[in-house]
C-alpha cells in the first residue's frame, strides 16, 4: 500500500469513529488493508462543481477556482479516487482590469462551473466568468496537460454543459431556474444563427428554491440532465432530467439525497462510466471551511434512472473498487523551490505580476517582491495558495526578512474573505512577529475593497532574519479552526494570537480556506522576502508534537 494510500486509510478510519460517535474503528466496516477500495469523501478539499470525462481507460475532471491564477485545473486519474493535476486551461484572464486588481477585484467570479468535453481528439472547455463582460469561453486542445488554445468568447452560459450529439451537433445546456438549451456552430466559434436556442427543462411547482448545475449525457439513446435543486426550507439534492429528443419533454427524477459525515446534503456534480461498464457520480458535498468536497458514489440503472449511492440511497463512507493510484496523485504538495519551477497545485490570487517573483534570482528560494503599494492583504499582489485537506493539516514556511522595506507586511495566512495570519512588520528599523484575524467588504459590483475589519491578536519583537511560520488546521464536524506558530529556529515553535474560525465564505471569494504566502508594501515599492520552503502534511489525527 502506498504511503498516500495509507494517509487516506487512516483518515477513512477516524472520520468514520468520528461519525458513529465511538473510538472503536473495529466495530466500523471498513476494508482490511490488502482489499481494493475507498473511502469517502474522496477528496477532502475544495473542488466544487466538478465535470469528469473518461478518454480510454484515463478520467480527466476540472474544477472552480474563479479568481485563481492559473485558472481552470485539468486533473487526471485512472480510477476517479487518485487525482494528480497536470496542468490548467488558461495562465491568465484579461477581460477586465480588475484581474488585475486595477479599479476593483474579481473576487468570487473569474472561472466558474467549467465543462469539458471530448470529440474526434480534442478535448473543449466551456465557462462563463459570471461577471462582466458577460461571455463564455470554450477552449480546446490535443493534449490536456499541455497549451490549451482560446476558440472564442461567446453568449453568457450560466453553469454550463457543453454537448456533442451523435449526429454531429453541439450544444450548451445552461440556467438558473429554466434550464435552456443552444446550439452552438460545429465549429464551436459561437452561437449557431438560427439554431435551437429555447428553454427545455422548466422546474415544477416542487422546485422553491436553487436549479441550476447543468450536466449533460446521453445513455442508452435518451438525454439525462443532471441538475442541483434546493428546495426552501429542505436540504440540496441532485436531480436527473430524461428525455428521448434533446428538445424534450423531460421527465424529473431525484437520483440523490442523502446527509453524509454529519453535514446535511451532498449535491451538484456529474455521471461518468468506466471501461469495465460500471457508472459513477462524482458530487461535491459542502463542508465548511475547507470548501466544497467530492464524493465518489456507484450509480444503478433503475427503470432507466441513474440511481446513486448505496442500497438506501444514502452516500456510501465505504466502497469496494479496483484502485489505480498515479504517482503524482496530490492536492497539496511541499515546495523546495530548488528546480526552478514551482509545484503545480500552487495559485496566485488575481493575476500576479510576473516581474515580483522569481525561482532563479536567488536558487533554492522563492524570491517575491513588493513591485506596487497596497493598504492590505485583499488588494496586494503575487499572493500565492495552495487548498487546505482534511480532516487535519498541518503546514510551515521558512521566510527570510532581510531585505523586507519599512512599512512592508510578509507571511502565511490561512486565507478567505475572513482571514487569519501570522506575519512580520517592518516598522522604522524594526521587526514585529504579528498575528492578526482581518475581514473584507467588497463594493458589490466591482467587488473593490471599501473596508477592512482588522484585529491584532499579538505583537512579539523580531531579531533575526530567519523566521518559519506555521499553521495547523482541524476540518472535523463542527471544528473548522487554524492555529498560528511562529519559531526561530525551526524546531521550537511558540503559539502565537488566538485560534480561528475558517469559513466557506458564500459572500465574497466563494471557496474554502487556503493556505497562503504574502508580501505587500504599504510605504515604498521594492522590498523582497525569500521563501526558503513551504511544507504540508495531511494527518488523519492532531499533531501533538508541536
Amino acid at each position: 500500500m502506498s504511503k498516500q494510500m495509507f494517509i487516506k486509510r487512516m483518515a477513512c478510519m477516524a472520520f468514520a469513529a468520528f461519525a458513529l460517535g465511538t473510538t472503536n474503528v473495529n466495530a466500523v466496516n471498513l476494508f482490511e488493508p490488502e482489499e481494493s477500495g475507498f473511502c469517502n469523501p474522496v477528496i477532502w478539499a475544495d473542488v466544487p462543481d466538478p465535470d469528469v470525462i473518461r478518454v480510454g481507460e484515463d478520467f480527466y475532471m476540472v474544477s472552480t477556482t474563479m479568481h485563481l491564477m492559473p485558472g481552470c485545473p485539468v486533473m487526471r486519474s485512472r480510477d476517479l479516487v487518485n487525482w494528480e493535476t497536470i496542468g490548467y486551461v488558461f495562465d491568465k484572464l484579461e477581460d477586465t482590469p480588475r484581474y488585475d486588481m486595477e479599479g476593483g477585484t474579481v473576487y468570487g467570479k473569474g472561472q466558474w462551473a467549467t465543462s469539458i468535453r471530448y470529440r474526434n481528439g480534442r478535448f473543449y472547455v466551456l465557462f462563463s466568468p459570471n461577471d462582466e463582460p458577460y461571455k463564455s469561453y470554450i477552449y480546446t486542445t490535443e493534449n490536456p496537460a499541455g497549451k490549451w488554445t482560446l476558440l472564442c468568447r461567446t453568449n453568457h452560459f450560466h453553469d454550463s454543459s457543453l454537448f456533442f450529439d451523435d449526429d454531429g451537433r453541439v450544444f450548451v445546456f445552461s440556467g438558473s431556474g429554466n434550464i435552456f438549451l443552444t446550439e452552438l456552430k460545429p465549429d464551436l466559434t459561437g452561437v449557431l444563427p438560427g439554431g435551437i436556442d429555447k428553454v427545455v427543462i422548466h422546474p415544477d411547482s416542487s422546485e422553491t428554491g436553487l436549479h441550476e448545475g447543468s450536466r449533460v449525457i446521453k445513455h442508452n439513446g435518451k438525454y439525462y440532465a443532471f441538475i442541483i435543486s434546493w428546495p426552501a426550507g429542505k436540504p440540496r439534492r441532485q436531480l436527473c432530467y430524461r428525455a428521448d429528443h434533446i428538445e424534450g419533454p423531460y421527465e424529473k427524477c431525484v437520483v440523490l439525497e442523502s446527509e453524509f459525515g454529519g453535514f446535511p446534503y451532498v449535491g451538484q456534480g456529474c455521471l461518468v462510466d468506466d471501461s469495465d461498464g460500471n457508472w459513477w457520480g462524482m458530487i461535491f458535498q459542502d463542508r465548511g471551511g475547507v470548501g466544497r468536497i467530492l464524493t465518489l458514489s456507484p450509480c444503478t440503472w433503475t427503470d432507466g434512472w441513474p440511481m446513486l449511492g448505496d442500497s438506501d440511497g444514502k452516500v456510501p463512507l465505504n466502497v469496494a473498487k479496483k484502485l489505480c493510484p498515479l504517482e503524482n496523485a496530490a492536492i497539496s504538495s511541499s515546495d523546495e523551490f530548488e528546480d526552478g519551477k514551482m509545484s503545480v497545485l500552487w495559485q496566485w490570487n488575481h493575476n500576479p505580476i510576473p516581474e515580483g517573483w522569481s525561482l532563479t534570482e536567488h536558487p533554492g528560494e522563492l524570491r517575491l517582491t513588493n513591485m506596487k503599494v497596497c493598504d492590505n492583504l485583499f488588494e496586494a499582489r503575487n499572493t500565492l495558495s495552495q487548498r487546505m485537506e482534511g480532516p487535519y493539516g498541518d503546514a510551515s514556511v521558512k521566510i527570510n526578512v532581510a531585505n523586507m522595506n519599512p512599512g512592508d507586511i510578509a507571511g502565511f495566512a490561512a486565507f478567505n474573505g475572513d482571514t487569519g495570519l501570522v506575519s512580520v512588520e517592518a516598522e522604522d528599523g524594526e521587526k514585529w512577529i504579528v498575528a492578526r484575524t482581518t475581514s473584507v467588504s467588497l463594493e458589490p459590483k466591482k467587488h473593490r475593497v471599501v473596508e477592512v475589519n482588522d484585529v491584532e491578536t499579538e505583537r512579539i519583537a523580531l531579531n533575526t532574519d530567519d523566521i518559519y511560520f506555521r499553521i495547523t488546521t482541524d476540518f472535523t464536524p463542527g471544528q473548522d479552526m487554524a492555529e498560528f506558530y511562529y519559531s526561530t529556529d525551526g524546531h521550537d515553535w511558540q503559539k502565537i494570537g488566538k485560534p480561528f474560525k475558517m469559513i466557506f465564505d458564500y459572500r465574497r471569494f466563494f471557496m474554502g480556506t487556503r493556505f497562503a504566502i504574502f508580501n505587500y508594501a504599504t510605504k515604498t515599492p521594492g522590498g523582497t522576502v525569500g521563501i526558503d520552503w513551504f511544507h504540508v502534511k495531511t494527518l488523519q489525527s492532531p499533531d501533538r508534537n508541536r
